[in-house]
């Protein structure tokens, strides 16, 4: 898996998530205006393998 992280048409950073076989399976979901930022949250990501799933009937 691979983080892609860009600047936008607005100029905000984004990132997005592949898999092996190049889909995306997770976004930035909104525009960072540092690019450190944008980092942070990859990262934050990184760091939540160890975050529990829950059920639940609607998100």
């Amino acid at each position: 898996m691979t983080y892609y992280y860009w600047k936008d048409a607005k100029g905000e950073w984004r990132w997005h998530l592949k898999s092996g076989n190049n889909k995306i399976i997770a976004t930035s979901g909104e525009g960072y205006i540092n690019e450190s930022d944008c980092l942070a949250a990859i990262k934050l990501v990184k760091n939540s393998k160890d975050a529990p799933e829950k059920k639940v009937d609607r998100p």
